[in-house]
């Protein structure tokens, strides 16, 4: 099962990532200035992640693909990490998908 781990930055913001079972992060947050706010984010995340059309995806200008996630009003609420392929990008989505709604939180603040 996945969780959602919350940390402070450097900066103080408040960070959100999303592990999957074996560990591995598969969404990264931006910083929020609040941890309310930053758990506002991860119960979006939750809400959103069923939605095939809240996933935004994206090739970087190295060629590697990525995804956003993005809440209703359009804002990203997270961030993949790059994937050398459109198929890895498309495991990560359903990672996501299948992490994102039963993950448990896990307060690092």
């Amino acid at each position: 099962m996945g969780k959602f781990v919350v940390k402070t930055r450097k900066d103080g913001e408040f960070q959100f990532n999303l592990k999957a079972g074996n560990g591995q992060v598969i969404l990264n947050s931006e910083g929020y200035k609040t941890k309310a706010n930053c758990l506002n984010g991860i119960e979006s995340v939750k809400r959103n992640a069923q939605d095939n059309d809240k996933f935004e995806r994206k090739t970087s200008t190295n060629g590697k693909h990525y995804f956003n996630l993005k809440a209703t009003n359009g804002q990203v609420i997270g961030t993949s990490e790059m994937y050398e392929s459109a198929s890895g990008m498309e495991n990560g989505i359903e990672s996501v998908k299948s992490n994102a709604p039963d993950a448990t939180i896990e307060d690092l603040d």
